[in-house]
């Protein structure tokens, strides 16, 4: 995986980074720990500029946020009711936590997503909310940049630092995104078992 990311880097450059997180964010093939690593190496070893790599991961990614919550928005909540009232309890959710969340929403939307970009394995996941629950747009795009842009450019700068040692960030971020999951996977057994409908 690593090499075909060097190799696509190698060619296309600040294009190919953007592209390569546009994939990540959108469908995720390859994860981001492994892309911007990659990415500042290339700049430490000066094939690119690391500012310019931070800027093309950050803008490739910001538009996969921006597809999720354009999608999610034009889902709305009146077309996702029904899936809740059907499948509520393998979604381990029911209307009235939707209320409750979209009222929650209000108040803390920004700091949702501003953290949720900082976050490994949820990344992806908070532009979902947001545009279900009709984040207003400007709020979205300036927390969702500056967190995806915090998150790029501490990975490129693993990279930088690193130089041909990449493979050192990956041996630090996976075991946190690794329990990330497996705190993600016994949540939602929990969730199944203790779930209530309306």
């Amino acid at each position: 995986m690593g090499s075909w990311v060097v190799r696509l880097i190698e060619q296309s450059g600040y294009l190919g980074v953007g592209f390569l997180m546009f994939l990540e964010t959108v469908f995720p093939p390859i994860p981001s720990e492994v892309i911007m690593p990659v990415a500042g190496v290339a700049a430490a070893n000066g094939q690119l500029n690391l500012w310019l790599v931070i800027l093309s991961g950050t803008a490739g990614a910001m538009l996969g946020n921006i597809f999720w919550y354009l999608a999610a928005r034009a889902l709305g909540l009146d077309r996702l009711k029904p899936l809740i009232d059907r499948h509520g309890r393998w979604l381990t959710v029911n209307w009235s936590a939707v209320q409750r969340a979209q009222r929650w929403f209000e108040g803390h939307g920004v700091a949702f997503v501003l953290i949720g970009r900082v976050m490994p394995t949820m990344r992806s996941l908070v532009s979902v909310p947001a545009g279900l629950l009709k984040m207003r747009f400007r709020d979205f795009v300036i927390a969702s940049t500056l967190g995806t842009f915090a998150w790029t450019a501490v990975l490129a700068g693993a990279g930088y630092r690193l130089k041909s040692d990449f493979h050192q960030v990956d041996q630090f971020i996976a075991p946190m995104a690794n329990a990330v999951l497996v705190v993600i996977a016994i949540g939602y057994v929990w969730r199944l078992i203790t779930h209530r409908a309306d």
